[in-house]
């Protein structure tokens, strides 16, 4: 079991990005994302974090750069950040999400 507890950031906003039109909401992927770890990792803390890319929040001058950057890039959002390493874009799958979980030490069940 990991005793570390990983940080998972979901950049996103409101409104779908264009390339984006039949996928869930940021909002939804967020939650979605939310449950699945939770249900794969039980017992094993991690803090996901939404960031709405057009109102990133004041006190946090990583998530606001990054933010920034999704929308000058032209990312398909949601993107999903674990540590420094970006491990989805527009439609994340949780098979890359896991394994990045795995590799700093999670177990699945």
């Amino acid at each position: 079991m990991s005793n570390q507890s990983a940080e998972i950031i979901v950049y996103g906003a409101d409104v779908l990005c264009p390339s984006c039109v039949n996928l869930p909401s940021s909002k939804e992927t967020y939650e979605w994302l939310q449950a699945a770890i939770a249900r794969k990792f039980p017992n094993q803390a991690f803090q996901i974090t939404y960031v709405d890319i057009n109102n990133p929040p004041t006190g946090d001058q990583e998530k606001q750069e990054f933010a920034h950057r999704v929308i000058d890039e032209d990312m398909f959002y949601p993107v999903v950040v674990l540590g420094d390493k970006i491990v989805g874009e527009g439609n994340p799958k949780l098979k890359t999400i896991y394994a990045e979980l795995e590799k700093i030490g999670y177990k699945a069940v």
